[in-house]
């Protein structure tokens, strides 16, 4: 019971810890370690494109793209402040890249569960990388799944406590969008073509 608390009190310190990064610290800089390779010319757009086929769309999500939320972002955006729309009954197909030695990996969830220590299934059948619950190091993975509900989603880290930190991006899938779009933080959301 006393290593349960203890192990709780430390998640919520990193928690607590990532949510307010320090003044003066660059968190747009580069990680240490990061195989660059991986994600040459991926850039924040590339976390929604077209899909290959009608009615789907194209995730790009790269794992620790920049020391934002220290580490702990796709693509650079955490909490959240990077939202997906993707009308219902759309295809979704996601390649998810780890250039970091640091496990992570990525699950589809409802927004909510982006406050729970661990994540154990995907909402959506398909909608998570393998074993995400263990993550994955300096690495790629590729999954599909089929947006057959509307709501309120989120495209989170699946290790234990990093969607608790911040790790994730919003996935709203909305039966009134007739096109998929992407929104950066307080910026007009634009249409996915």
């Amino acid at each position: 019971m006393l290593r349960s608390l203890l192990s709780l009190a430390f998640i919520l310190a990193v928690s607590l810890h990532a949510q307010t990064p320090p003044a003066g610290h660059d968190h747009s800089a580069e990680m240490p370690g990061l195989k660059k390779e991986l994600f040459a010319g991926i850039t924040a757009d590339d976390l929604l494109k077209p899909g290959a086929t009608a009615n789907s769309v194209k995730v790009v999500m790269v794992a620790a793209f920049n020391a934002a939320n220290y580490g702990m972002n796709f693509n650079g955006y955490s909490h959240g402040k990077a939202v997906l729309t993707v009308p219902v009954g759309w295809k979704i197909d996601v390649t998810f890249i780890n250039p970091s030695p640091i496990p992570h990996s990525a699950i589809v969830c409802e927004k909510a569960e982006t406050k729970k220590l661990q994540i154990p299934e995907p909402y959506f059948e398909g909608g998570a990388t393998p074993k995400h619950i263990m993550g994955q190091t300096v690495g790629k993975a590729d999954f599909s799944f089929t947006a057959d509900e509307a709501g309120e989603f989120a495209l989170a880290c699946g290790f234990p406590s990093h969607a608790v930190a911040g790790h994730w991006v919003a996935l709203n899938i909305s039966a009134e969008a007739k096109v998929p779009t992407i929104q950066f933080g307080d910026q007009p959301a634009k249409e996915v073509k």
